[in-house]
């Protein structure tokens, strides 16, 4: 094999795959039924696991409307001339979003239809003709795959199914029902030792891109803490630690794709441009200003979605002199007309990519950074500010060309954790299950209306005289959690919605 990407090796494999067996891999869980005639021998294997890590691009080309965007982070450049997709998006901004809501229903159907593939692959990896070290790998990877998953699905919509076998029949699917958070959290977190015992610490050069070790500590240090279970955080961060990751000293290096996979990457979710293999990431044009016409983008005529667009909240969250705001968004843009104009947009996907539409930015899932961050804030829960703590917190803000912090109280330098994952973690889906794991429900709910009240008074974007709805950015205690969508509720009578839906 060549020296490259996971993707890249298995590009053409995956096309091939999803070709030949189309039907199979667009199927959803928990209501289908699932063929089970390939993983015969080692390629098969390979083939399966390549399949479930790219069906992992279409999810993330989309998580930002349900960590980000929903949040005080990122806003929408509103389209009075086209309306287009906005209800649908909208519905999220503005929290407005009900069990009808189409992109609801595709967060929940996409994740579903993933662990389709996982269970298929786990269900036959005992007869797979292939070497021990390939199963327990795979397994190893499958299991850290399905924790994430499942800790999207639990933390958005609280009690959910729980399958761990393909569905083979419809009484089988009909009978499924929804279990509670807490025997959720256990299975996730059994996955997740288990992943443990069989991921390596690293992957040969030509299999970078596979989930390790390191991923699934990090995970499960994750869990822990939102769990709030911190001194078992703890122990699985640190373990994190002595695994050889390490801050890169430039902010802005980490985002290049001529550097993917480098020291401070502990699990990105891989693309690749520059070709036509169809494996590629097109973050900025979803993220550029609308109308910017080439001038973002820099392709002739070429605009952006609009979406995802940080916030005035955002942008005044950063310290006077932070080497991160630069990289992460810019303020506006100079149009061709060599005009400025202050349409602020998401700058840390944007980089020269040679076909239009075809860019080569990763998706960043886990950084030692968030590692780091997490440390700091279990510690100070555990013992209040200690020097760990602060030499943890006080390494990002160095590398960010700011000063040290110190002399905070154990409620201060919770918040200031808080603040700094937001502008360190800026844009990579982190931010609302921050708020939901820092807050209660009653504060964020509090927290979020009072957001809203100051975009509704003074928008991001020009609304071009079209007004607010009245319940436009009203947020109330029963949304922290995404309702069931409505087409599960008609064909499975056994499921329970949420309240207030």
């Amino acid at each position: 094999m060549k020296n490259t990407n996971i993707y890249s090796i298995l590009a053409g494999i995956v096309l091939a795959f999803t070709s030949c067996s189309d039907e199979f891999l667009n199927k959803t869980d928990p209501t289908v039924l699932v063929a089970d005639t390939f993983y015969s021998n080692e390629k098969e294997l390979e083939q399966a696991v390549a399949g479930v890590y790219g069906m992992l691009r279409g999810h993330f080309n989309n998580e930002w409307q349900f960590n980000e965007y929903i949040s005080d982070n990122t806003t929408l450049h509103f389209n009075v001339g086209n309306r287009g997709q906005g209800p649908a998006l909208e519905a999220i901004e503005f929290w407005q979003y009900n069990a009808a809501t189409p992109n609801v229903g595709t967060l929940y159907n996409t994740i579903y239809s993933i662990m389709v593939n996982i269970n298929t692959t786990l269900l036959r990896l005992p007869d797979a003709n292939a070497s021990d070290a390939v199963k327990r790998r795979a397994e190893g990877e499958m299991k850290m795959i399905r924790a994430y998953l499942y800790f999207q699905l639990v933390q958005h919509f609280g009690d959910v199914i729980i399958v761990t076998e393909p569905v083979r029949t419809p009484s089988e699917a009909f009978a499924l029902e929804r279990q509670p958070v807490e025997s959720v959290y256990q299975f996730i977190i059994s996955d997740l030792n288990d992943a443990i015992a069989a991921l390596p610490v690293s992957h040969p050069a030509n299999q970078v891109g596979r989930v390790t070790r390191g991923a699934a500590l990090s995970l499960l240090g994750k869990v822990r803490l939102t769990r709030k279970e911190f001194p078992e955080a703890i122990n699985a961060l640190n373990q994190v630690t002595s695994l050889g990751y390490e801050l890169l000293p430039s902010y802005a290096s980490i985002f290049l794709p001529a550097n993917k996979n480098h020291k401070e990457s502990i699990w990105d979710v891989q693309y690749q441009g520059d070709n036509l293999f169809g494996v590629h990431s097109s973050f900025i044009y979803t993220f550029a200003p609308r109308e910017s016409n080439g001038a973002v983008i820099n392709f002739p005529g070429q605009e952006g979605g609009g979406w995802n667009t940080p916030t005035r909240d955002i942008i005044a969250a950063y310290e006077p002199g932070d080497l991160r705001k630069d990289v992460s968004l810019k303020e506006g843009y100079t149009n061709l007309q060599g005009q400025w104009v202050p349409v602020p947009f998401i700058n840390k996907y944007n980089h020269p990519h040679t076909i239009r539409g075809v860019t080569n930015d990763n998706w960043p899932v886990i950084r030692y950074a968030d590692v780091l961050l997490m440390l700091a804030e279990a510690i100070n829960e555990v013992s209040g500010p200690t020097g760990e703590a602060y030499g943890h917190l006080n390494a990002i803000r160095r590398r960010a060309g700011l000063s040290d912090l110190s002399g905070l109280g154990q409620a201060a330098f919770r918040e200031a954790v808080l603040k700094e994952r937001r502008i360190e973690l800026a844009f990579e889906n982190h931010r609302w299950l921050d708020l939901k794991r820092t807050m209660t429900t009653p504060q964020l709910v509090s927290f979020l209306n009072a957001y809203g009240l100051r975009e509704r008074a003074n928008p991001t974007t020009s609304r071009g005289g079209i007004p607010f709805s009245n319940d436009d950015f009203v947020f109330e205690a029963y949304q922290v959690l995404f309702p069931i969508p409505e087409v599960q509720m008609r064909i499975n009578s056994s499921m329970r919605q949420n309240p207030g839906y």
